[in-house]
């Protein structure tokens, strides 16, 4: 990046007391994300909680460490400068940003972290003048990269295979409570509810593309009625069902598809034959929501088949009759 189109700095062009400076702040930044990943993982997996909170403890460490150097070498004002300010220094993302990930992603994110941490800790050991600031630098370089085996003996310590089950458990329930349950009745809603408006349009006119417009319209209308009713019902504060945008998003793609698996053959100009294909679509439709309900809901899958089949042979039947008359 040209320097004068930024107002950033290179890490190259830091004095020494900045570079102390930035890793205080940098360690800061750490300590505060890992107390954000336990308090929001204590609810639902508190052994891993407990880790994070024991890494959150080691960086506070190495930041006093770094602030006692700092006052020795250049006294008890810490310049304000911080891993944002710098072009070339690892990024680090908001909160925002990582407010929904899952469990095995925060732990991938934690050892980015520490890669990151080591990774400057030896560059700026390297270019540092003073014996005792990068004898410090090296220790905390090591230091982070032993977090790795650190974080493996506090989960050993911590995550036995009882918990480890219990949070493997308790992340699937989370996963279908925000993905698979919305996703599923959207694709009921999106495969049963349009089969009416289609295949009374398809038999009334017997004009494919006519009927392809009209599934388009259905399918889209419903999956953006389904998304915001889905994100609009419950925050999931409460009830613990997750993001509404993700459980929308689910809800309303899979209602979209729901409808345009069996309106899509009518792009086909010959009637019968979008027809057929469009009946075939329809079959494995409904066949995949009961492995859906088996799969995830633990539904008894002839239950589940037998129920989904039937409401959608009925609907089926209803669009048919009622555009043949």
């Amino acid at each position: 990046m040209l320097r004068f189109l930024t107002s950033k700095r290179r890490f190259s062009e830091l004095s020494e007391q900045e570079v102390l400076a930035l890793a205080i702040s940098s360690e800061e930044d750490d300590s505060r994300i890992y107390r954000g990943f336990a308090s929001r993982l204590r609810a639902d997996f508190p052994a891993t909680a407990r880790i994070f909170d024991a890494m959150a403890e080691e960086e506070e460490t190495h930041m006093q460490r770094l602030i006692d150097r700092h006052k020795i070498r250049f006294g008890d004002t810490i310049p304000l400068i911080r891993r944002e300010h710098v072009s070339d220094y690892y990024y680090r993302k908001p909160d925002w940003l990582t407010a929904n990930l899952s469990l095995e992603d925060i732990r991938a994110q934690a050892e980015i972290m520490e890669r990151d941490a080591h990774r400057y800790y030896v560059t700026a050991a390297q270019r540092s003048t003073d014996a005792d600031t990068r004898s410090l630098l090296h220790e905390l370089a090591a230091a982070e990269a032993g977090h790795e085996r650190r974080a493996e003996e506090l989960t050993e310590h911590e995550l036995t295979g009882e918990v480890r089950a219990s949070e493997a458990e308790t992340e699937h329930r989370q996963f279908v409570l925000t993905w698979v349950q919305p996703g599923l009745a959207g694709l009921m809603d999106g495969s049963v509810s349009t089969l009416a408006p289609i295949f009374a349009t398809a038999f009334a006119t017997q004009d494919p593309w006519t009927t392809f417009l009209v599934g388009l319209a259905a399918s889209v209308g419903a999956g953006i009625s389904m998304g915001f009713t889905e994100a609009a019902s419950d925050d999931g504060q409460i009830s613990g069902r997750g993001s509404p945008l993700k459980r929308g998003i689910a809800s309303g793609v899979m209602t979209a598809l729901g409808g345009l698996g069996h309106a899509l053959p009518y792009l086909i100009p010959h009637f019968w034959v979008a027809t057929s294909i469009a009946f075939v679509v329809v079959f494995c439709e409904l066949w995949a929501i009961a492995w859906i309900q088996k799969r995830y809901m633990d539904t008894p899958f002839f239950r589940a088949a037998l129920q989904v089949v039937l409401g959608g042979a009925l609907v089926l039947g209803a669009g048919i009759l009622i555009g043949s008359g």
